[in-house]
Formats: C-alpha cells, structure tokens, sequence
C-alpha cells in the first residue's frame, strides 16, 4: 500500500483535510479560499445585481455568513487559544495519553489535526489516519542513551516520534538519526518480523506513538473498501476515498484524493459529493502545481460551454475564478483574451444576469495601476477608443486597443476605466 503501483506514480494528491467542513453547519458554509485582491465573497456581487437577475439560478453558490462584533471577538478568543503551540501540544498530549477504548470523536479529530502534518503519514488517506489515531498507544521514555529495540529482536508494534531524536546502529557499523514525525517499526504485515540494528534515543524525554502489528495491518490492508478506483482503457485515472463526516450516515459520500491532470480539470463539471463541496475553490487555488499553464482549463471550459448542460456548471467555475484568483487574468495577456471571449460567448447566448455578475466581479476585483503612454507628437494616432463620458451617463472605459500597438504594450486593456 506504501508503494503504489506505475500506473499511480503520475497522478497528484489532491487530499487536503478541512475541518471546517466537520464544524460548519451546512447553512454557514462558505468560500475559504481568500481572494488574490480581496477577501469580498460572491454574494456581495449577488446582492449587488439581485433585483435585476431576476431567471438566474443561483443556488448553491457560497454565501459569506455575517458575524456580530460580540461573535467576532469570540473567534478572536478562539484563535489566540488555538495559536499558542504549548496549548496545543497540551491538548494532544491529554488525547494521547487516554486509553483507545476512551478516546471521543472530538480526541480522534484533535489527534489527526497534528498527526497529518507529520512525514509518517503524508502518504496515507483521511480514513486510514483517522482509524489510526483511534488506536495508538503514547510512550515516553524519559533518559538519552535508552534501548528501545535490541538488535535481532521481535517486533510487534510501528512508532512513530513525536519529540525528540532516536539513533538506528546497524550491524554493519552504519547508523542513521529519526527525528520528529518518522517511523521505524513493523510493514504492515502479519508475518514475524524482527529489528536490524539497535534503536536507542539521543536526547532525554523521547515521546512516540505506538501502533500494535494486528491493528496496523488490519487499518492498511482494509483500505481498499474505502476507496474506489476510476479506469479508462486500462489505466487508473482517479482514485476516490469514501467519508463519512458525522455518525448520522447523513454526510457520506467519495472525495477525490487522486487523479491525473485531464481528469482533475473533468471533475469541475461533474457532481460534486456533499462531503467534498469546495472542490471547484480547491482546485483553483492548486492547479498551478499541476498545470503548465491555466489556459489548459480555459480552454476546456469554452468548449464545455458549447454544451448546454453544461453551460451553468461553467459559468459558475469561471465566476468563482474571477471572484477568487483575479490576478490570473489581470496579469496574463492570454487569460485576458479568454475572458473576453467568454463574455462574448453570456452575451450571445443572452445569459445577462450571468454576464452582469461577471462585469461587477472583474470590476470589484480589479486594481488602481497607473500607465504612462508616450507619443512622438500631439497628432500621433493614441491605437486606442474610448467609450463613455458624461454626456452618456457614466464613466469613462476603453473599448478597445489595437493589437501589438504601443498602447497594448502599454499595459491597456479593454474595459479598463480611466
């Protein structure tokens, strides 16, 4: 389970653990990924075009909730307690320190907050760690120098450090450190298996988490009933993990934790599971590490809004990134284009209140820049029109801009106000 096959070497975790979504009722949930240049939500765009949409479906889009003072300075309360690292250990340690057989959901989800940060278990899904934590057991062994497992000697459990440094001394005279959040200890298998080299701890109180043989094997090996695996001609595309969010068996459902590029840009059209419903946030805010270049989702999305089951699914993608990652846009040329010709494309398929979302958003969201546009004389053509006044009403805004002129290399762009 460790090793995954070939086939899964090229695909890219995608699994990103969010509490929130265990704490948050359903009727608060909102958009938590900050904005490139702003933290408004959408609905200040809804709110702000509400009386004029009118036939325009907005359900399911997030809405911000709207705190007190009194409730503010609550989470500021919350927060200074949850950021003080000692308190936070404190709290672990009470957790670990309790039988499994005495642990509450709340400890389990107090121990797999610290231990997903750790290397031991990076490579392991949210279920696995989550049954892991319901089981360890927490050591201390308080003096430098103490053997832990002797050379050639039965081993029955896996460790993981939780502080300090312990020292492997192999029998060919080679010896390696293992510090905070690495493991040593048993494969998940139930075959007897015994220690190669001497395991001892380098500096006093050494603190692990110990996993027995039977359990460790149990929670690794029955993994597979949890997930389920996507082929196409052959190959592994995607791989889903099943959840389960409260005891209920209300908030069930797969979250996808594995995919190959093509596949991941795919699932922003598809049905999203109520327990992963930030995927389309959480995919725009990643795709950067996975992706050579964001016109490879653009341009997937023009043709998806080609199809008219699909062309609600793809608006909502696109507000969301203009709402969320503006400086995608702002900053590139190309995407540039791609926005303007998927405004084009609301305009002649008459989506206006769409349309009008999308302008207010590129508008709240643009930033004050200065540009300086030199001419050999006064008479010099300015390659660029502009539109508006107060003869018409409103602003002043450029509407359009030769390409490859001075002006464009300027940095105008059309829509731009002055």
């Amino acid at each position: 389970y460790i090793q995954l096959p070939a086939d899964l070497t090229k695909m890219h975790l995608t699994d990103n653990p969010h509490p929130q979504v265990t704490h948050v009722p359903s009727s608060q949930s909102g958009c938590s990924i900050a904005s490139d240049s702003g933290s408004s939500s959408l609905s200040d765009i809804y709110q702000a075009t509400e009386s004029e949409m009118g036939d325009v479906d907005l359900t399911g889009l997030p809405e911000a909730p709207v705190d007190s003072e009194d409730e503010e300075e609550e989470e500021d309360e919350d927060i200074d307690r949850t950021s003080d690292p000692l308190l936070g250990r404190d709290v672990v340690r009470e957790c670990l320190e309790k039988e499994p057989a005495d642990k509450t959901d709340d400890d389990i989800e107090q121990l797999l907050e610290f231990m997903h940060q750790l290397p031991a278990f990076a490579n392991m899904t949210m279920s696995v760690r989550r049954e892991l934590c319901s089981v360890m057991i927490f050591e201390v062994v308080e003096q430098a120098g103490a053997i832990i497992l002797e050379d050639g000697q039965e081993l029955d459990s896996w460790y993981v450090i939780l502080n300090g440094t312990v020292e492997i001394s192999y029998p060919d005279g080679k010896s390696e450190s293992l510090c905070m959040g690495n493991s040593f200890g048993i494969t998940p298998s139930l075959e007897k298996q015994y220690m190669n080299g001497v395991v001892r701890t380098k500096v006093d109180d050494c603190q692990f988490v110990c996993i027995a043989q039977q359990d460790y094997w149990r929670i690794l090996n029955h993994v597979e009933k949890n997930t389920h695996k996507v082929e196409e001609e052959g190959e592994i595309v995607m791989v889903k993990e099943h959840r389960e969010l409260d005891r209920s068996g209300t908030r069930k459902g797969h979250i996808v934790i594995k995919a190959t590029p093509e596949r991941l840009i795919m699932h922003l059209i598809e049905e999203h599971s109520i327990v992963d419903p930030t995927y389309i946030e959480d995919f725009l805010l990643t795709y950067r590490t996975f992706l050579t270049s964001p016109l490879e989702v653009g341009n997937k999305l023009l043709e998806w809004f080609t199809v008219d089951s699909l062309r609600d699914k793809v608006t909502r993608v696109v507000l969301l990134w203009v709402n969320n990652h503006f400086n995608d846009f702002e900053g590139d040329p190309a995407m540039t284009r791609f926005l303007e010709e998927f405004e084009k494309n609301l305009e002649d398929t008459k989506m206006k209140g769409h349309l009008r979302l999308l302008n207010i958003a590129c508008a709240a969201k643009a930033k004050w820049r200065q540009i300086t546009l030199q001419k050999p004389s006064r008479d010099s053509p300015l390659f660029f029109s502009l539109l508006g006044g107060s003869d018409k009403g409103f602003g002043i805004f450029v509407e359009t801009v030769e390409v490859g002129s001075k002006a464009a290399e300027a940095g105008l762009k059309r829509g731009d106000q002055v």
